[in-house]
């Protein structure tokens, strides 16, 4: 044989101190790690990230749902003010702040009046293929605007399909859009009608 290869015998005691040496080498080991974990890592903080901001607006389409109820509820606004698409037009102005320009499309509002506070407790909702169906003791009902006169009382409902920015985790929920939801009921003030 010749030297340049060695016998048998010595390849054999070369590896183990080949990978003991390679076990032992700690150049580099911190772009291995880095490498390991950047995916992990970056998935950790695009999550976070969008959980903050899909938070922030619910919370901001909550409090908008509620300023516009206690205008309902003073009578500050009245059944011309909210009728048609005015409803929807007040609240997707508000929420222009943090929301996109597809408001008015992704934007759903339901107020109606109701005899008694049980009535209103039996209102729900389900949803079915994407689409959001309201029910009231298990009878559908369509989305309408028809607040009550003074001291009626009455419920308004809104829902927002908030857009998903992150391709994996809209995978990872079936869809690019998430649902927010906002509810207030109330008794009307005794205004002028």
């Amino acid at each position: 044989m010749s030297k340049e290869f060695g016998s048998a015998d010595e390849n054999e005691a070369k590896r183990p101190r080949f990978f003991a040496r390679f076990l032992r080498d700690r150049r580099g080991s911190t772009a291995m790690e880095f490498a390991i974990l950047a995916v992990p890592f970056a998935l950790l903080v695009f999550a976070i990230l969008e959980s903050c901001i899909s938070f922030a607006g619910q919370e901001v389409m909550a409090n908008i749902t509620d300023d516009i109820a206690r205008q309902l509820r003073t009578g500050q606004l009245k059944p011309a003010d909210v009728a048609g698409t005015n409803l929807r037009d007040k609240i997707c102005d508000k929420l222009e702040i943090i929301v996109s320009q597809d408001c008015p499309n992704l934007l759903m509002v339901d107020l109606r009046q109701y005899a008694t506070f049980a009535a209103a407790a039996s209102a729900g909702f389900r949803i079915q293929g994407g689409t959001v169906i309201l029910t009231n003791g298990g009878t559908d009902q369509s989305f309408t605007v028809a607040p009550g006169p003074a001291e009626s009382r009455n419920m308004l409902r809104v829902f927002y399909k908030w857009p998903i920015m992150t391709d994996l985790l809209a995978q990872s929920m079936g869809g690019n859009k998430t649902l927010h939801f906002a509810s207030v009921t109330w008794q009307n003030e005794p205004f002028d009608n």
